[in-house]
Formats: C-alpha cells, structure tokens, sequence
C-alpha cells in the first residue's frame, strides 16, 4: 500500500513551517519541557542506562535531550522530515532520516524500549497495525512501547485531530488500547497528560487542582448521558504504554 502522496511535500518543510521550530536547538526550552515528561514517564524507564532505546519520529529531539540528560548511553532517533533531522543531531548525531516503518523493519529483537510521541495519529488505519507490529517485533522480551496521541475522548480532541492536515486518524484511549492487545502487547496503561500535581510550579499544582474539579464535572455530564464514566482519560494528549510479553 502507497502512503498518501502529500506527505513528501509537508515533511520537507514541517519544522519550519508546521512546528515554527528555530533553527538551533533550545536546550533551556527542552528541560523545561523534560520536567513534566519526568513525571508522565514515571515508572516506565529503563532501570539500565545501556538499555537499547529508539525515538521514533524524534522531531526536533526533545525526547533525544530528556533520555541524554538522565544518562541513557543507547539512544537513537528517527524521522521523515529533513529539518527535523537536523534539529535533533544538534543533540545526538545518532539520528536517521528514514520512514519508522521502514525503520523497524530492520531492526527485529533489538530495543528494550520504543518512543512514539505523536506518531500513530499520521498513519492510516493500515499502517497503524502493520507500525505496531513492527515495534512489537523490534522490542526485546519485556521491552517497553510508549506512545503519545491526540485523544479523541476530549472535548477537544477535534482540534487537535484536525490541527494538522497530516493527521489521519484519532484514538481513544480504549480504541488504542485494543489495538495493543490485539498486535500482541500485554501491562496497558494509559495515563493523561494535564497539569503536574507536585514538583513543577505553583501554578502547575494550581492548575491540577482545577483540572481535577473540571474532569469531575465532565465525567459526571458523561455518567448521565450514558450511565457510565467512560475512560476518565480526558486531556487533550494521552500517553499509552505496552510491553511485550
């Protein structure tokens, strides 16, 4: 199957053009960003330093930065756009400009874990399996898979499905999870991605006190619409996480 023809054209420029990336790394903006990923990502890393560890569609590096930074010695990155490629070999020069299904096609049995943010919502239906069969194949036993997506279960989650014209599909929580299972995976979970509780900022702690309030409210129209609470994961983003048995 042929990808959609418009993305050649859309990845030569998504930096600059759909990301308004700079054209030198910001270090100072990816700690920033690295600290609420330490704790959506909590539990979830290596315990091993040398773990074999693969961004996929690493973007600008950002994710590349936060592993370098926590002292992950086996870490590459991967990605379509030529722009994005430079960015992120400004932090690691292991970085392949290549497609990620082609990518881990190559790669059988060789990484304790793989990275995906905002990846799946690019692909169509049928690379979508075919993409988590390849990281199912790609990880080592026990090895880890994260992804990131935009969450259909949102309020907003319309905004972001139609946010960029390269996304082709959106997930809820359950519809994804189902595709794990389905492809292989064992140990879902999926978390949100709302205001850090404690750690970050003051107005993060504040900010999470009155998301809690705002899901209990959503999740209340949800229970007396349907008679049930749905998913409970109600962010915009969503991050997932499966291992391979």
């Amino acid at each position: 199957m042929n990808p959609p023809s418009y993305r050649n054209r859309i990845w030569e420029r998504y930096a600059t053009c759909f990301q308004d990336a700079p054209a030198s790394f910001d270090v100072a903006a990816a700690d920033r960003w690295g600290r609420s990923y330490a704790y959506y990502l909590r539990h979830w890393l290596p315990c091993d330093q040398k773990a074999a560890i693969a961004d996929l569609a690493c973007g600008g590096g950002k994710l590349l930065h936060f592993f370098k930074a926590r002292g992950y010695q086996r870490v590459r990155g991967v990605d379509i756009s030529p722009e994005q490629v430079q960015l992120a070999r400004q932090v690691l020069p292991d970085v392949t400009q290549a497609d990620a299904l082609e990518f881990l096609h190559d790669s059988p049995s060789s990484y304790e874990m793989l990275t995906g943010l905002d990846l799946v919502e690019h692909l169509t239906k049928e690379e979508v399996l075919r993409f988590l069969d390849r990281c199912f194949s790609a990880l080592k036993p026990r090895g880890r898979l994260i992804l990131q997506t935009p969450n259909a279960e949102s309020p907003w989650g319309s905004a972001l499905r139609y946010g960029d014209v390269t996304h082709e599909v959106c997930f809820t929580p359950n519809a994804l999870s189902r595709l794990l299972r389905l492809c292989g995976f064992v140990d879902v979970e999926v978390r949100e991605q709302g205001p850090v509780p404690l750690g970050y900022s003051c107005k993060s702690t504040i900010r999470f006190i009155l998301w809690q309030l705002i899901r209990l409210g959503l999740k209340t129209c949800n229970l007396a619409e349907t008679g049930g609470a749905g998913s409970g994961t109600l962010t915009r983003n969503f991050l997932v996480s499966a291992r391979k048995p």
